[in-house]
């Protein structure tokens, strides 16, 4: 089987994507779909550009059949140097901050996780205009974890080991659905464990449920399309790690902040 093919048929797994799905995303039948998994049929360049997107990879990367790297994350309790192997990314947090992401995300997931539209994709952008807002009202971070710029919008690096964790503690619940015929990936809260909202602030907590209600509403597209109008994600390029300061250049597209002086109609 050539490698590209392959690389497809993996990347499509890894995803729990349907054939039928993809090939409905790229205007082809499913047995076409499937000669292409088989490598009995060549990629033509624009459904090679819409498959990258689907899976959230640069084209260059989706032609290269370039792997993900692996991602580690330690938990610091203290200073200390770390190897890192080829291929692989080592992230070291506070456990202060690790703690208060896992008991953010259980607060959002019984706040809203319910509601139809709330799957990963949605949840990802639910953080990051969280974690960026807080930044650019108050200049201080909330959660201050690290965001990528991949095709879809702005997705939390840690955030697939996070809830891996949770899910083995049992704290939430995976649940593959779909939402208007699409697939999805929901997280629901076990209703037996409250979140520790000891770790926020009275500030925190407000920015965070003023921040679902505009928000938790829209569809993971239209939290996409707002993203992507944001100046952290507009400034950075495809894989970067998103910078906080960037918020303090937002339009007032994206912008949640007074400023004073600001210009008045």
């Amino acid at each position: 089987m050539p490698a590209l093919a392959k690389y497809i048929q993996h990347q499509r797994k890894k995803r729990n994507l349907a054939q039928d799905h993809l090939a409905k995303r790229l205007g082809i039948s499913r047995p076409t779909f499937i000669q292409i998994e088989k490598g009995e049929r060549a990629l033509t360049v624009p459904e090679a550009h819409k498959l990258s997107e689907i899976f959230g990879i640069p084209l260059s990367d989706f032609l290269r059949c370039k792997d993900e790297p692996d991602i580690t994350v330690s938990i610091m309790r203290r200073e200390e140097k770390t190897k890192v192997s080829h291929g692989e990314i080592r992230i070291s947090i506070p456990q202060q901050k690790a703690g208060k992401f896992r008991q953010v995300l259980l607060y959002i997931l019984n706040k809203v996780g319910g509601k139809p539209n709330i799957g990963m994709t949605a949840l990802y952008k639910l953080l990051y205009f969280i974690d960026f807002d807080y930044y650019e009202k108050y200049e201080e971070q909330l959660m201050g974890m690290k965001y990528q710029k991949n095709t879809h919008g702005p997705t939390p690096v840690l955030f697939k080991k996070f809830i891996e964790e949770m899910i083995k503690k049992k704290e939430v619940e995976e649940i593959k659905s779909e939402f208007y015929k699409y697939p999805q990936v929901k997280y629901l809260p076990n209703p037996n464990i409250a979140p520790d909202l000891s770790v926020l602030n009275g500030r925190e907590k407000e920015h965070i449920d003023w921040e679902l209600q505009r928000l938790s509403d829209m569809t993971a597209s239209q939290l996409s399309w707002l993203s992507h109008r944001d100046v952290p994600w507009i400034s950075a390029e495809e894989g970067d790690t998103l910078d906080y300061e960037a918020v303090f250049y937002r339009t007032p597209e994206t912008s949640v902040r007074e400023y004073e002086g600001a210009a008045e109609d």
